[in-house]
């Protein structure tokens, strides 16, 4: 008798294009987030059935405005989460922003594939919205190891490896 798997984590998307990226469709985008999801949910630090995310991809004056107003830093940066917490039937809430413009400049100051770099970014915004973070050295090679087995499940390399 083969073993049952646990249900995948149900997922409920919704993704905004405040600026366009065709190489960014919303199938491409779920299937990071879900895959995210999974691995987390395996992980096991998180307990959750489900997760409502809100997707954002933005431009640089927008990015730069959030992370002025919510983190006092005046800059554009690459991805920010904000995290809602699990609700009482199990239901994990955030919000993940990517910021276009400065995704694809360190994709190519890294000389990384821009759908590789937007894979771990949309995997690390998840996971955050879980509630990881890498405040701590020990949560940061935790968050770490996670998103680089997540990745390489998608035939990403390491994406903390040297260039």
């Amino acid at each position: 008798m083969k073993p049952e798997l646990p249900a995948p984590p149900a997922l409920a998307l919704s993704v905004q294009y405040a600026v366009a990226e065709p190489r960014l469709p919303r199938w491409r985008l779920r299937r990071w987030v879900a895959h995210a999801l999974a691995g987390a949910q395996a992980d096991g630090l998180v307990d959750f059935q489900g997760a409502e995310i809100n997707l954002r991809l933005v431009g640089q004056a927008e990015g730069r405005r959030l992370n002025r107003d919510f983190r006092g830093r005046d800059y554009a940066t690459n991805v920010l989460t904000f995290e809602y917490g699990v609700d009482p039937a199990g239901t994990a809430r955030g919000d993940i922003v990517l910021c276009v413009p400065v995704l694809a400049r360190e994709a190519r100051e890294q000389r990384k594939p821009l759908l590789a770099h937007a894979a771990h970014l949309t995997a690390h915004g998840t996971l955050h919205a879980l509630g990881y973070d890498h405040v701590k050295a020990r949560d940061a090679r935790r968050m770490e190891s996670l998103e680089t087995r997540l990745l390489a499940a998608l035939r990403i390399p390491d994406p903390y490896a040297p260039l």
